[in-house]
């Protein structure tokens, strides 16, 4: 038996049986056609790119019905790509000039596109690789005319795909009633594998490094898409232990979706407000069946990531107005401006990229630079206002400073409005998330400057240990149960409560149900998670006295060691609420 500890991206635990897909993707080698046959093979290039568009057209129109229109806009990012000078004029070029095959240019160039992304050390290039990849895989297969889905052709029941990294267009095309899984030695959170693998809900973990070599073809693989976590030829023991866990919590889920209308509200009658994280306005609907109240984090960065040029106001407009028209006027809409600048889509568009661009010009930094794109996000959400409950939300804020510029932008914004006569709401909340060790340490004195706080565990842990979330090295070492970590969270929620500021909690550590316990303990009264979190955590609420969790917060901050805290706070959310079905097998 071996276990292979990875990144969870899509949630879920099945025991299926291996099928070893390689991913297909061979470098061509240079072959010359001579100057006589340029123009045909220019021709045979310009075919090739154009098929490709019209093929990936009707994959975004299949992934619209079975992912949803957002999700499904991954695939329009790829036909922006394949009409992207940058891409495709280096193709052509390389053809007329140095007279080769059209094959070789569309695998030198791109090949070249690849290399220069896995190499970087920022994490939101290496997890873009496979979407170049899978363009060249594409174009390649059009100039061939040659099948590549040969290994899929005869794949049976209750498979787990295992490959060294996978497409977008692979895992879209996956027959889900056959393929259970999927564990990939490669990719990261943000990756578009990652997006679509949740979006159709199929079990994943990433990141693995070494899954690929280390299991053989038909093997029983249990793949944890909770804790991500990969376990290849159980013994009958495990077997048996992840079996009744799936089991269970399948059971468990069809009861926690019956409890999903209860009101949120302790035994001792504490509310505690459990809103959704959201990327699409299609994810809205997912939130209030789950028992959600309202949207906690709204991020808009997608908007930006799955189009090749910066969305319009409009386009901003029309995505926060269909968030709305799901949601409802009277439900909290809290939208995040763009948490850009650690990306590919900024990187790859800057003159001189940054060698560390997660301590750069990232966030409100670059929004405040990028004054145009800033304004007119600020514009759709003031727009938007007027038809409900809009919450302004500023990322990554480290400095007094940076908060008074971007409230003042907003009243700029909200004069050129009322010139134009547009209605918006002139009471509109603005907050701020509390994400790095500064702005936890100043609470008080952002606490007076703004209507309401919500901590981002994600980036607060990686900021405060100096770990990267998103490395398969160091994964080991983030860890919001770090008593530093918990220590800052306790003096914001102190901080935020006397100057009557409500405060909340969106980060993924929240959605874990030991970890909300914690949090509960230390105060916090709102909690915003993905979707398929809201029911457990309602289960959770509504099965403890805040008492109980003032114990434990009291009882964790005692300790110095995040493996002590962490056991303690799964110890006693056992204890407290046995049937709770939390993320661990271990009962």
């Amino acid at each position: 038996m071996q276990t292979i500890k990875g990144i969870p991206v899509s949630p879920g635990v099945v025991v299926g049986r291996v099928l070893r897909l390689d991913d297909g993707y061979r470098p061509v080698h240079r072959r010359t056609v001579g100057a006589d046959r340029a123009p045909e093979e220019l021709e045979r290039l310009n075919g090739a790119i154009e098929r490709s568009a019209a093929e990936l057209r009707k994959v975004h129109a299949r992934a619209e019905t079975e992912m949803g229109t957002e999700a499904a806009k991954i695939f329009l990012f790829h036909i922006g790509m394949l009409a992207d000078p940058s891409l495709v004029e280096p193709m052509r070029d390389l053809v007329e000039r140095e007279h080769v095959s059209a094959e070789y240019a569309v695998s030198h160039v791109l090949g070249e596109w690849a290399t220069r992304f896995a190499g970087m050390a920022d994490s939101a290039f290496t997890t873009k690789v496979n979407d170049i990849r899978d363009l060249a895989k594409r174009v390649l297969h059009e100039l061939s005319g040659e099948d590549d889905n040969g290994q899929m052709s005869d794949v049976r029941g209750h498979t787990v795909v295992v490959a060294r990294d996978l497409t977008p267009s692979q895992t879209a095309a996956f027959d889900r009633e056959k393929i259970v899984a999927i564990a990939t030695d490669f990719g990261g959170r943000t990756s578009h594998t990652a997006i679509v693998a949740n979006a159709l809900h199929l079990p994943a973990v990433v990141g693995c490094q070494n899954v690929w070599r280390s299991v053989g073809d038909g093997a029983t693989v249990i793949v944890d898409g909770d804790q991500g976590t990969v376990i290849a030829d159980p013994d009958p023991e495990t077997l048996e232990k992840y079996r009744l866990y799936a089991e269970k919590s399948r059971s468990i889920a069809v009861s926690l979706t019956e409890e999903a209308a209860e009101p949120a509200v302790t035994v001792d009658g504490v509310e505690i407000a459990l809103l959704g994280n959201v990327e699409f306005p299609e994810m809205v609907s997912e939130v209030l069946e789950c028992g959600g109240e309202g949207i906690g984090l709204y991020r808009t960065e997608f908007l930006h990531l799955t189009s090749q040029c910066d969305p319009t106001e409009e386009d901003h407009f029309i995505a926060y107005a269909q968030c709305l028209e799901r949601l409802g006027a009277d439900r909290p809409l809290t939208i995040r401006t763009v948490d850009l600048g650690a990306d590919k889509y900024t990187q790859e568009r800057s003159e001189n990229p940054e060698r560390n661009p997660f301590l750069g010009c990232r966030s409100i930094r670059y929004s405040l630079r990028a004054l145009p794109m800033f304004k007119a996000q600020l514009r759709a959400i003031l727009r938007v206002s007027a038809m409900g409950d809009v919450r302004i939300m500023f990322p990554l804020i480290t400095t007094v400073g940076e908060l008074r510029h971007a409230r003042l932008i907003v009243r700029d914004v909200m004069e050129d409005l009322a010139e134009e006569g547009i209605p918006f709401d002139r009471e509109i909340k603005t907050g701020m998330m509390v994400e790095v060790p500064s702005a936890a340490l100043m609470a008080t004195q952002f606490a007076r400057e703004v209507d309401f706080f919500s901590i981002g565990t994600n980036d607060l842990v990686q900021y405060t240990l100096a770990v990267d979330r998103t490395n398969e090295r160091v994964a080991n070492l983030f860890n919001p149960c770090h008593p530093a970590v918990i220590r800052l969270i306790r003096d914001v929620v102190r901080a935020a409560r006397r100057e009557d500021v409500p405060v909340s909690c969106c980060g993924e550590a929240a959605g874990e149900v030991d970890y909300a316990l914690l949090l509960m303990g230390l105060g916090l009264r709102t909690l915003s998670v993905t979707a398929t979190n809201i029911p457990r955590l309602k289960r959770l609420v509504r099965s403890v006295k805040i008492s109980q969790c003032e114990r434990v917060a009291r009882k964790a901050l005692s300790f110095d060691s995040e493996s002590m805290v962490a056991a303690f706070i799964r110890d006693r959310t056992r204890k407290i609420v046995p049937a709770i079905g939390g993320r661990s097998v271990e009962e």
